[in-house]
């Protein structure tokens, strides 16, 4: 009896496993050919009657933001011989920051009475967000685009923003550059960065983003904005690393996401999460297999003149009859549609 109960529990148990990788791969097919068919509607709602949005009138932007901008340089080398200070006034060459980890490279300048503000506090929240500290994982170099800025204005933001982050640690690996107008000018053209001065409001006008390199200097992404998503910096860290970083699922995480040139940002890849569907969904199928397979009198009970096409009684479709014997062809129909569906997307 005690055995009985035992072969009875271990396949209840079975069962439910089985169930559990059934629906998980049900869920994942699901969830990317949701993502797939939201993908394909216009970025932008139609204005009433088909016409598109209106794009603000070239005659209303200001004439010096067309020669500020952000070009990408994706797997350019920059020039590490480049000579800065750094936040204690001592001389440095670029390529002492690189070699051995990644290198996020911020573009500022510390005067800056908003943007660059924005830009430098959006960086120390999206590093909150994440488990990676500078100077342990990567490293951040913080440079300024104005030539007449000192050492002390840096060591001064540097003091600021490490405060704000919460983490000392951090120190050994940030670091506040100033340099003269040719490192500067050097640099920015190799990464990419617009600016000019602007004689009317005595300011740089310029855009927000950072630069995210590997450790041998050459540019790996591009994030724009104020605001950077941790998991998008994070990726982009590990990426940047070749897998040198981050535990298992992360770098499981890194394969459901791609990174958009276009936008700065990760996105999900949808064939991966329907191939990931499809994994679970033949691993549940399987099971049933198995299960139906080797439980006889089970299959027997449910009518089926077929054991190997048992599992689909389990499904729950609507239209499927409690003695199915007399449907023998449709279920068999069914089941391989299922498989082949799911094959579809390896």
């Amino acid at each position: 009896m005690r055995q009985a109960v035992g072969r009875e529990n271990s396949g209840l148990g079975a069962w439910r496993l089985t169930r559990l990788g059934f629906r998980l791969g049900g869920a994942f097919v699901l969830v990317g050919l949701l993502a797939l068919a939201l993908s394909a509607q216009p970025a932008y709602p139609s204005a009433p009657g088909g016409a598109q949005p209106r794009s603000t009138p070239a005659s209303q932007r200001p004439a010096v933001l067309d020669k500020v901008g952000i070009d990408q340089h994706l797997n350019e080398q920059i020039p590490l011989e480049l000579q800065f200070r750094d936040e204690a006034g001592k001389t440095v060459r670029l390529g002492d920051y690189f070699g051995s980890k990644p290198v996020i490279l911020t573009p500022v300048y510390y005067d800056c009475p908003q943007l660059c503000n924005q830009v430098l506090q959006g960086f120390v929240t999206a590093l909150r967000g994440i488990k990676f500290v500078p100077g342990e994982q990567f490293t951040v170099v913080t440079f300024s685009f104005d030539p007449k800025e000192t050492p002390d204005l840096a060591a001064r933001k540097k003091d600021a923003y490490l405060r704000s982050y919460g983490r000392p640690s951090a120190a050994a690996g940030w670091h506040f550059l100033t340099g003269d107008e040719a490192s500067i000018k050097a640099l920015t053209q190799a990464v990419g960065f617009r600016y000019v001065w602007d004689e009317e409001t005595r300011q740089f006008a310029h855009i927000s983003g950072i630069m995210l390199l590997t450790r041998e200097g050459k540019l790996s992404r591009y994030f724009y904005g104020v605001e950077y998503a941790p998991r998008d910096l994070k990726l982009g860290v590990m990426e940047a690393s070749e897998g040198k970083i981050g535990s298992l699922a992360d770098q499981v995480m890194l394969l459901c996401y791609h990174y958009d040139p276009i936008t700065g940002k990760y996105g999900i890849v949808i064939m991966s999460l329907i191939r990931i569907g499809g994994v679970l969904t033949l691993i549940g199928l399987a099971g049933l297999f198995l299960i139906f397979r080797f439980r006889n009198k089970g299959s027997a009970k449910m009518g089926y003149s077929h054991n190997a096409f048992a599992p689909l009684a389990l499904i729950g479709l609507p239209f499927m009859p409690e003695q199915a014997s007399s449907f023998a062809w449709e279920v068999d129909l069914m089941y391989l549609a299922l498989v082949a569906l799911t094959a579809a997307f390896f």
